[in-house]
């Protein structure tokens, strides 16, 4: 250990707080794109510990990162100075059967808030596609569902505690310190340690739902009369090659009995291993993709038109994904009226049309196609942050940094890439380019937890003002930068800011797994 970090923690040993910390831990994101080496690895338990490492790192002039699963894909949560893991700050503090509010530490993992909150006959009113993270981390990086009567996560977050970087605990809602909350909402870990979240939970509830598969002609001509109204809960998995989609929807209902969906041989180990090793058979022979696509597709879904799956699961089952393999992530926020679209040009992209073909239309997009082969599917899925969602309508409640459409419901695009047996796929550069280009061209802006390539000035055009009041709030509460790094300089910090423990990157090279193994260097000046 670093005899200035031994100094400090000999002066405050009769103190009775411990400071759980080891040296040497390798941390990885869930997919292993990135990789660090903290000093130090540490592991609170209190909401003291977390006051005392907050304070010593203060002292000893490191920088924090606090992490929970690492499922973004991102180098967000990499760092060479202090890594705060909060798997073991997990408890339920309290559960108000009358209101439903529960308040809980911020690390608690989502699978094990469900299953805390169904012990109570509660749920969570809405889920991603996964529930690795943890609530902190969820709702810091703008995690959403699928449902056009929900926006973010963190609509249903009621008030936070949040340890900034003087040691301190401050209490924010929308009532109290209401800048705090509105930045805190949607933090991207810049501006403390959030230590305790108050949510509104609701009534467990089961869902049935339904899922077809079509030609994407019938699910775009859908868009605009009922396809994302038809449930609560409505999510599209896009095909551009084979020209088709899985549309699931599910709605509530309690009165059926549960019963999982039809099993499938294909669906277990079998299935996995040859996807995963056609995936890897493409990064040699990129041609075969589309093939791989349509063969995979049909073993799991069907080869016909109109095959049809059903079920009836809790919501906390339902609502969840198999993300599958090791993968980089790029998705986008864009109005739903652009959605039609949006997959239209990235089809006639993709599939390189000619104009005589009857799906054609003038994709703009420019950059060649040619030779290019991607993976599939993309994700398309829908939030509502608009004044038509209630929840949204209440001041004070929506995070700066928010990247959905204000005024209109949003619709996200997620171009998923996989990396077999962690090999980066070669299309990534060129398809990621195209894609990027076409949302800015759509008005779109990228979900914070993914791999966007978009450049802090054009991040500074996109949210103008709400970006400059959340640096005002970060600045206020971590005035050294103690909570901020090379991707926050990258992507939302003032250009020319000078911030004395701000942590930058110096060193980004492959490790053996086929990450990128990040190191940093703190304190440094610009």
């Amino acid at each position: 250990m670093d005899p200035l970090v031994a100094a400090e923690l000999t002066k405050c040993a009769d103190d009775g707080v411990p400071f759980r910390a080891k040296e040497g831990h390798v941390h990885s994101t869930w997919a292993k794109t990135f990789l660090s080496r903290p000093e130090l690895y540490l592991q609170p338990e209190s909401l003291p510990e977390i006051e005392k490492i907050v304070r010593l790192a203060h002292t000893c002039r490191r920088r924090i990162t606090t992490t929970g699963c690492g499922h973004s894909p991102s180098s967000l949560t990499c760092t060479s100075s202090w890594l705060v893991n909060l798997d073991k700050y997990n408890r339920i503090l309290s559960v108000d059967a009358a209101t439903h509010v529960v308040v809980m530490q911020s690390g608690i993992r989502l699978y094990a808030l469900c299953e805390e909150l169904e012990k109570h006959g509660l749920a969570m009113p809405n889920l991603g596609s996964i529930n690795q993270q943890s609530i902190a981390g969820a709702i810091s990086t703008g995690t959403h569902g699928s449902s056009l009567r929900h926006g973010l996560m963190s609509e249903d977050i009621l008030s936070l505690r949040v340890t900034v970087a003087d040691g301190t605990t401050r209490f924010c809602s929308p009532d109290e310190d209401p800048e705090l909350f509105r930045a805190a909402l949607l933090s991207l870990g810049a501006l403390g340690v959030i230590t305790e979240v108050a949510f509104r939970a609701v009534p467990e509830f089961t869902l049935r739902w339904r899922q077809t598969i079509d030609a994407d002609a019938k699910m775009l001509s859908a868009w605009d009369s009922g396809l994302w109204t038809q449930a609560e809960f409505v999510r599209v998995w896009w095909y551009p090659y084979t020209r088709r989609a899985v549309v699931w929807a599910a709605e509530k209902d309690d009165d059926e009995p549960l019963r999982d969906p039809p099993d499938s041989y294909y669906d277990r180990a079998l299935g996995y291993y040859v996807y995963h090793n056609l995936l890897y058979l493409a990064q040699f022979a990129p041609r075969v993709l589309p093939w791989v696509e349509w063969f995979v597709f049909g073993m799991q879904y069907g080869f016909a038109d109109g095959c049809t799956t059903r079920a009836v699961q809790p919501s906390r089952k339902a609502l969840l994904m198999n993300c599958l393999y090791s993968q980089f992530v790029n998705e986008w926020a864009v109005p739903l009226d652009k959605g039609p679209e949006a997959l239209r040009r990235l089809s006639s992209w993709l599939n390189r049309l000619p104009p005589s073909d009857p799906d054609y239309v003038d994709h703009g997009i420019p950059f060649s196609a040619e030779g290019l082969y991607v993976h599939a599917p993309v994700e398309v899925r829908v939030s509502n942050t608009s004044p038509s969602n209630p929840k949204s309508a209440v001041p004070n409640t929506r995070p700066f940094l928010d990247p959905t459409a204000e005024d209109t419901p949003t619709l996200y695009l997620n171009a998923t890439l996989y990396r077999p047996y962690h090999t980066d796929p070669p299309c990534r550069e060129r398809y990621y380019e195209a894609f990027e280009w076409l949302m800015r061209d759509l008005g779109g802006k990228p979900h914070w937890a993914k791999n966007f390539e978009t450049d802090g000035a054009e991040i500074e055009s996109m949210y103008g003002d709400n970006l400059r009041r959340w640096r005002k709030v970060r600045d206020n509460v971590d005035p050294d930068g103690m909570f901020v790094g090379a991707w926050h300089r990258r992507y939302v910090l003032e250009k020319g800011s000078v911030l004395p423990l701000e942590e930058a990157g110096v060193k980004a090279e492959k490790d053996s797994t086929g990450g990128v193994l990040f190191e940093g260097v703190v304190g440094t000046t610009r």
